[in-house]
């Protein structure tokens, strides 16, 4: 069978030396973004503070833009922030009181999560939840995998304001069932805030047709795109009803007036932008964007099916055990698989050039992309298999108990 999406490997200088299977964690860098740093330092060069008005002051909505295309969202209603945590942060920030007619009633002020959301975002909410504005029900999951669709839509009810959820779990990569949930929050007048880091690039949906309010996620892992490029997607019914507090001159409506005082908000999604942007790393993340567009998140995640699935067949015939969803509709890119000495299995692996990552509780996380070759999936159960044999781990082991 011809793989087309092979072609695209030559894009990816990292490839020549590694087996790369660790884009759930930092995507492969695009070859091209060696000239996207190159325009951005000779914009600067050559035109110095014209650059602002030749195109950066527009970038976290233009860049936005093409975020939008691979989430399945309309134009203008992404911008681009450092990171997730700070999008969280923008949006919490949102809800000391809603403009409008919907006014927040005095009791909805319930937070709901599961336990298997990525830490930096329950960071967030606890520390508001630290001085009473904000309350927190965690539903825990019974088996570190997956989290109970019906102990979710139960924890949601007529005192909730906000449901943050993953598309896909970090740790597990669990396909949360999204829809089911946004229509059971927008049944209770709960909104809901859609982490999509895990998803977009290697899973196909559509914040239009999921009805989610909110969407964050970032450019870190299967989008290719680099740290530092975030993005905050918000439903264009929310525009002009919400007014963060996190927020900065960028958010006002006239920023270039300079007015004193409280701030003026912009009446469409600039209102969700703070201070002056990151510009390089927005440079940076158009490459992956770029190619992820090309290639299509459908035929990606065709290739992905495959290939998780063949590698699930793999390790179960090795001897290892596989703690991510074994149907391919209950699991987005990545394939956890347990072992004895994980960390430090995983530790030699790196070492040898294959690149995969250990979370505690998960196991070694493994994650082929639409770069990954079919043999490099048997070259990762064959050496697993060799580390474990040989006892080459043991030395990561020891280096580990005495720092």
């Amino acid at each position: 069978m011809t793989d087309e999406l092979l072609e695209w490997r030559s894009q990816f200088p990292i490839l020549d030396q590694s087996v790369y299977l660790i884009s759930h964690s930092l995507g492969a860098m695009p070859r091209s973004v060696f000239d996207r740093m190159h325009d951005y330092a000779e914009m600067w060069a050559t035109r110095g503070v014209r650059a602002w008005t030749e195109g950066w002051w527009e970038m976290p909505l233009t860049v936005g833009d093409e975020v939008a295309r691979i989430i399945g969202a309309d134009p203008g209603t992404v911008v681009m922030h450092q990171n997730v945590s700070v999008c969280q942060s923008i949006i919490l920030s949102c809800f000391a009181e809603i403009k409008g007619s919907h006014k927040r009633e005095r009791r909805r002020n319930k937070i709901v999560y599961s336990g298997l959301e990525f830490p930096s975002v329950m960071y967030v909410y606890e520390a508001h939840a630290r001085d009473g504005s904000i309350r927190i029900e965690v539903v825990p999951s019974d088996d570190g995998i997956t989290v109970s669709n019906e102990r979710l839509l139960a924890a949601i009810d007529e005192e909730t304001l906000l449901v943050p959820i993953s598309h896909v779990l970090f740790k597990s990569g669990f396909l949360q069932d999204v829809r089911r949930i946004t229509e059971r929050a927008h049944e209770m007048g709960a909104l809901v805030v859609l982490d999509t880091y895990q998803s977009a690039g290697t899973v196909p949906f559509s914040v239009k047709d999921l009805d989610v309010d909110f969407a964050t996620g970032g450019s870190v892992k299967w989008l290719c795109g680099g740290p530092g490029a975030g993005y905050l997607y918000v439903h264009p019914r929310l525009h002009e009803r919400l007014e963060p507090r996190v927020t900065g001159w960028m958010a006002h409506e006239a920023p270039f007036a300079f007015d004193a005082g409280p701030i003026r908000y912009a009446p469409n999604i600039t209102r969700f932008l703070h201070g002056s942007p990151g510009i390089p790393a927005l440079y940076a993340a158009q490459s992956g964007y770029l190619i992820i567009n090309q290639i299509g998140v459908e035929a990606i995640r065709a290739k992905s099916v495959r290939q998780t699935s063949r590698l699930i067949e793999l390790a179960e015939q090795a001897g290892f055990a596989v703690t991510s969803p074994r149907d391919a509709a209950q699991r987005g890119g990545t394939i956890t698989v347990g072992v004895e000495h994980a960390a430090a299995v995983t530790r030699e692996l790196v070492h040898r050039e294959i690149l995969v990552d250990y979370r505690p509780g998960a196991g070694i996380r493994i994650s082929p992309h639409f770069y990954t070759m079919d043999n490099e999936l048997e070259t990762l159960i064959s050496e697993m298999l060799n580390i474990i044999d040989t006892r080459t781990y043991a030395a990561h082991e020891a280096v580990a108990t005495v720092s």
